[in-house]
C-alpha cells in the first residue's frame, strides 16, 4: 500500500468537496479516504495543492492523437502508450485513441494496438473509438471521402469481436440498417451518432435501436431548425442520450456551448478535445491522409480552412467550459470525468475519487494548471 495526503484545497471526494485528505492506495485502486485529523504524519508523498483543487483524473473518449503521434499513422502499442503520456501532462487518466475514418484493415490494426496495449498495462487507455468510416459523405468534414463505406457484414465481424477494453464506434445511423445497430449493442459496442445527415425521425429510430451518444455536439450534423430538429433537436429531446462536446472557443460558439449545457446538464454533457498531434507537441503542424493540416491559435485546419480536429486538450476544456458558463466546478468536472465513465460503461472503475475505485487524479493550483496527474496509484506527471 501506498499513502498520498492532499493538503491545502479543495478535493472532490465522491462528488463531495474535503479538504486536508489521505487517500490509501494499493494495487492501483483507492482502499480509503481518510479526513486531515485521522492521518497525522509518515504518507509516502504529499500534495500541496496551494489553494488550488483535487479532481477525478479526465476521461476523454476522442484522442485522434498527441505528442506528434496521430493514431492513424501509428497504430501500434507504442503510438498508443505515446498519444497518452502527452495528454497525461494534461490531467487526462483514461482515454480512448481515436481512429479517423480509414480502411477496414485500418480499423483491425487500431483494435488489434488497444488490445496490445492494454495486455502491456500502457496507463490510461481504456479502450478504442472508430470514428468513421461509416459515416455519410455529406457532412464527411475532414474525413477522406474516399475512405467512407457501409457498414458490412466483415466490418460487423470485426467491430464485435470480443475485445479487452471498451469499443467505441461513431456512425451515422440513418446509412445503418436497424438491426445492424442492435447487433453492434447487443456486443457491447458503445454507439456514436456523428458526422450525420440524419432527420430528427432518423436519429430518434438511431437512438431507439441503440445508439447512446452523439460525436462533438452541433459540428458536422443537422442542426436544430424550428421544423426540422435534426441531430442536435433529436439529442436535445431525448434525456438519455449523451453528447460529447468540443469547447475549445471555435467548434461551438460560447451562447451554444450554454445552451447544451442546460439543456443536457452534467449528467449527459461530457468535455472531449477530439486532440491532434500538436498537443503536448507545441502545436506542430502535421499530416492527415496525404493533407497537410496548419495549427494555429490551437485550431487546427487544412489549406481550405476545414476543420480537422483541435489543439485542445482536458485542462483547457475545463478552464474553457468554466469561463463562458459560470456553471460550479464540481458541475464541471463531472462533464470531464463522471460522465464520459458513466457513458462508456465503465462508472464502476473511473471518473470519481472514492473507495474502490481506480486511482486515478489530477491536482490543479490555484490558476487551474496541472501540478500533477496520477494514474492508478503512480504520479505520470509533475508539473
Amino acid at each position: 500500500m501506498n499513502t498520498v495526503d492532499v493538503l491545502n484545497g479543495q478535493a472532490l471526494i465522491a462528488g463531495q468537496w474535503r479538504s486536508s485528505v489521505r487517500l490509501t492506495m494499493d494495487g492501483g485502486r483507492i482502499v480509503s479516504v481518510d479526513d486531515a485529523g485521522d492521518i497525522g504524519g509518515g504518507a509516502d508523498a504529499v500534495i500541496d495543492l496551494r489553494g488550488g483543487y483535487l479532481l477525478p483524473g479526465f476521461v476523454d473518449t476522442q484522442v485522434n492523437g498527441g505528442g506528434g503521434v496521430l493514431f492513424n499513422d501509428c497504430p501500434t502499442a507504442d503510438g498508443v502508450a505515446a498519444i497518452a503520456a502527452a495528454h497525461a501532462r494534461f490531467g487526462t487518466t483514461a482515454l480512448l485513441p481515436t481512429l479517423i475514418s480509414d480502411s477496414v484493415e485500418a480499423v483491425a490494426a487500431a483494435l488489434d494496438a488497444v488490445d496490445d496495449a492494454i495486455a502491456q498495462g500502457v496507463p490510461g487507455i481504456v479502450g478504442v473509438h472508430i470514428e468513421g468510416p461509416f459515416i455519410n459523405p455529406a457532412r464527411k468534414g475532414i474525413h477522406s471521402e474516399a475512405r467512407l463505406r457501409r457498414l458490412d457484414d466483415a466490418a460487423m465481424a470485426l467491430l464485435t469481436r470480443p475485445r479487452k477494453g471498451v469499443v467505441m464506434l461513431t456512425i451515422a445511423p440513418e446509412l445503418a440498417a436497424p438491426e445492424q445497430i442492435v447487433a453492434l449493442a447487443r456486443a457491447g459496442v458503445i454507439i456514436s451518432a456523428g458526422h450525420t445527415d440524419a432527420t430528427y425521425e432518423e436519429a430518434i429510430a438511431g437512438f431507439d435501436h441503440g445508439v447512446r451518444g452523439v460525436t462533438h455536439l452541433y459540428n458536422a450534423m443537422t442542426p436544430l431548425q424550428h421544423r426540422a430538429p435534426g441531430m442536435v433537436g433529436a439529442a436535445f429531446d431525448r434525456d438519455d442520450v449523451y453528447c460529447g462536446l468540443i469547447v475549445d472557443g471555435v467548434h461551438v460558439a460560447t451562447p451554444a456551448v450554454r445552451l447544451a449545457c442546460r439543456v443536457k446538464g452534467p449528467e449527459r454533457l461530457m468535455l472531449v478535445t477530439d486532440a491532434m498531434p500538436g498537443v503536448g507537441n507545441g502545436g506542430q503542424p502535421f499530416m492527415l491522409d496525404g493533407r497537410p493540416i496548419y495549427v494555429r491559435d490551437g485550431m487546427c485546419t487544412d489549406e481550405a480552412g476545414t476543420l480537422a480536429g483541435s489543439g485542445l486538450d482536458m485542462a483547457t476544456a475545463l478552464r474553457n467550459t468554466l469561463t463562458m458558463t459560470g456553471l460550479p466546478m464540481n458541475d464541471v468536472s463531472q462533464m470531464a470525468s463522471a460522465t464520459p465513465a458513466a457513458f462508456i460503461g465503465l462508472e464502476g472503475r473511473i471518473g470519481r475519487i472514492a473507495s474502490g475505485m481506480a486511482a486515478d487524479f489530477v491536482a490543479l493550483n490555484a490558476d487551474l494548471g496541472v501540478a500533477q496527474t496520477w494514474i492508478g496509484g503512480t504520479c505520470r506527471f509533475a508539473g
